[in-house]
C-alpha cells in the first residue's frame, strides 16, 4: 500500500513540475530575449518560495550548470560535489533538457560508492527550466520502497524458523522444570539452559530491530557528518560487560578525527556487532583489537580477534542471514546469526563494504570501509 502512495505522489509531483517547468521555460525565453541575464547565484522570489515547498532533494543550477543550491541528500546521494554536478547521467539530463525542453521523469539508478557490494539508490529525477537560463533538478528516493520489498519476503520466511527454535526449547524446558520440581539439581541445571534460551531470544529480538531500522523509510535519509572516534568509544562501551566476563581485553587505535558521512547509530550498531562477533568467536583472557585508518578517499575499522578462525569454504557465506560457522558454539554463546549481516546491509546503505581476512588457527578480521565525508564548512559532526 505504502508503494501505490509514493507512486501516487511521484505522479502529482511530476505534473507540478511539468506545469511550473511549462510557465518557467515561456518566462525565461521572453526574459532572455528582452532583458540582460540576471545575476547567477540570485534566484526570484517565486523560485525561491518553488524550492522551498517542494518536499524532494532539490539541486539547483546556474547557466553554466554550477551548483548555485543543493540539499545536503544531493551530497549523499554523490550528484554534488565541491559545487560542481558530478553525475554523468544526471548531467546528460540537464544538456538535453537545454537542447529539447524535455522534463520527463527519468529514473536514476546510482552505485553509493566505490566499493564492489555497495548498495544502490532507486531515484526518480524531474527537470525544469527556471529564469537565466537555469535548472531546477527535482529528485524522489524510492529506495526505501523498493529495499523494503525485496527483502521482505525471504526475511519472514527465514525469520519464523529462528524465532520458532529458542520458544520451543523454553517450553520444554518449562515443562521438564515442572515434572521435576522435587530434584533441585535438575531443576538448577534446567533453569540455567532456559536462562541460555532466553538471551538467545532477546539477542535475536535486538537483532530483528536493528534490521527493521535498516529497512525504515527514514533509515539513511538527512545523512550527517560522524565522527569515527565517538561511533568506536560508544561500540566499545556496549560490549565492555560481555568482554569483561570473560576476561577479554579490549584494545582500541589508530588514526584520530576520521569523517563520514552517514547516521551514527547505525554505525555504531555496525561496529557493536563486528566487536560482540569477536568476542563470541575468542578464548578467555585473549585480546580483540580495533583500529581505524583512512587512505584513498575511504575509512577502515578493522577488528581482529585471537579466535580459531574461519575456514575458506566458510569466508563467502559468513554474511548471510542466520548462517553460522559453528552452530553448537553459536546456542552456546547466543548467537543469532544476523550480525554480520546487520554488518553488511549498514555498509552497503553507506556506500562502502565489509571484508573478511581469516585463517585457521590465526583469528580473524573484519574490516569496515566506508567513503570519508566531504564536509561543508557549516556541518558539525557528530
Amino acid at each position: 500500500m505504502s508503494i501505490g502512495i509514493d507512486v501516487i505522489l511521484a505522479a502529482l509531483l511530476g505534473v507540478l513540475v511539468g506545469v511550473v517547468a511549462s510557465m518557467a521555460f515561456m518566462l525565461s525565453e521572453r526574459e532572455r530575449r528582452t532583458t540582460a541575464p540576471t545575476s547567477p547565484t540570485d534566484l526570484s522570489d517565486d523560485e525561491m518560495s518553488l524550492v522551498a515547498v517542494l518536499p524532494e532533494t532539490t539541486i539547483v543550477l546556474d547557466s553554466e550548470n554550477a551548483v548555485v543550491r543543493a540539499d545536503p541528500e544531493a551530497l549523499y546521494f554523490g550528484l554534488v560535489r565541491a559545487h560542481s554536478l558530478v553525475n554523468d547521467e544526471l548531467l546528460a539530463l540537464v544538456d538535453r533538457l537545454r537542447t529539447t525542453g524535455e522534463t520527463s521523469p527519468t529514473d536514476l539508478v546510482i552505485r553509493r560508492g566505490k566499493a564492489d557490494d555497495a548498495g544502490l539508490f532507486y531515484l526518480t529525477v524531474t527537470l525544469a527550466p527556471l529564469t537565466g537560463r537555469r535548472v531546477l533538478v527535482v529528485i524522489h528516493d524510492r529506495t526505501a520502497a523498493i529495499r523494503l520489498e525485496q527483502t521482505r519476503r525471504d526475511f519472514v520466511q527465514n525469520i519464523s524458523h529462528e524465532l520458532k527454535t529458542p520458544v520451543g526449547a523454553i517450553g520444554l524446558l518449562a515443562e521438564t522444570v515442572e515434572e521435576c520440581a522435587d530434584d533441585p539439581v535438575l531443576v538448577a541445571r534446567f533453569a540455567e539452559q532456559m536462562k541460555r534460551e532466553s538471551g538467545r531470544l532477546a539477542t535475536l529480538v535486538q537483532d530483528i530491530i536493528d534490521l527493521s531500522r535498516l529497512q525504515e523509510p527514514d533509515a539513511i535519509r538527512n545523512p550527517k557528518v560522524v565522527k569515527l572516534d565517538n561511533v568506536v568509544a560508544e561500540a566499545v562501551d556496549r560490549v565492555s560487560v560481555a568482554a569483561n566476563s570473560r576476561a577479554i581485553e579490549l584494545r582500541t587505535g589508530g588514526e584520530t578525527g576520521v569523517l563520514v558521512r552517514g547516521k551514527r547509530g547505525l554505525l555504531v550498531t555496525a561496529v557493536r556487532n563486528l566487536l560482540d562477533n569477536a568476542i563470541r568467536y575468542s578464548d578467555d583472557h585473549t585480546t580483540v583489537a580495533l583500529g581505524v585508518s583512512s587512505r584513498n578517499g575511504m575509512a577502515y575499522i578493522a577488528v581482529v580477534d585471537r579466535g580459531d578462525g574461519i575456514p575458506a569454504e566458510a569466508q563467502q557465506r559468513v554474511f548471510e542471514r542466520f548462517y553460522r560457522t559453528d552452530a553448537g558454539r553459536s546456542r552456546e554463546t547466543g548467537g543469532s546469526g544476523l550480525g554480520l549481516s546487520i554488518v553488511k546491509h549498514v555498509a552497503a546503505d553507506h556506500g562502502g563494504e565489509v571484508t573478511l581476512w581469516s585463517e585457521p588457527g590465526r583469528g580473524a578480521t573484519f574490516t569496515l570501509v566506508i567513503p570519508l565525508a566531504h564536509v561543508e564548512p557549516e556541518e558539525n559532526a557528530q
